[in-house]
């Protein structure tokens, strides 16, 4: 138990930290580039995005770490968390794309390509555990949100 703990909570600062870097390249563009982009209506406020993604990166990370605490020895548990790092890095370089080089297409084509990683990821979430899937289920409802943003944004600029 002790050993499932520990795990969760390396998982979630990963994830955390993963979103804090994140943020770097959000806030570079945030009151300059992004605050004069044409938004669709249903665009959030930017507040909201903070307070989604930190709930995210928690309940992704405790995913990731039920996952890792059934052991890396075992070929479904590494081949989940393969996918679970991919995915994370897809995460992180959407802020880079859209926000640090400011360009919305090469960041649409990232998350098209996270979204479906997330759907193989929760597969093999699944079969490691199935909570552990179903904490991924709001994360990918929010990424495929995104998405539609994220291709709003682009034809709208």
């Amino acid at each position: 138990m002790k050993k499932k703990i520990l795990r969760i909570s390396v998982a979630i600062g990963i994830c955390v930290l993963v979103g804090f870097l994140s943020s770097v390249a959000t806030q570079l563009s945030l009151e300059t580039w992004y605050k004069n982009l044409n938004k669709p209506s249903f665009t959030p406020p930017n507040w909201a995005f903070s307070v989604v993604w930190t709930l995210l990166y928690i309940m992704i990370g405790i995913a990731a770490g039920i996952v890792w605490s059934k052991g890396l020895y075992h070929k479904w548990v590494k081949t989940a968390l393969y996918h679970f790092g991919f995915q994370l890095i897809l995460n992180a370089a959407w802020s880079i794309f859209f926000f640090g080089l400011q360009s919305p297409l090469i960041a649409l084509l990232d998350i098209i390509a996270l979204f479906i990683l997330l759907l193989f990821t929760i597969r093999w979430f699944k079969v490691v555990n199935k909570i552990a899937a179903y904490l991924l289920i709001p994360y990918t409802i929010w990424v495929a949100y995104a998405a539609i943003l994220n291709y709003s944004i682009w034809q709208l600029n």
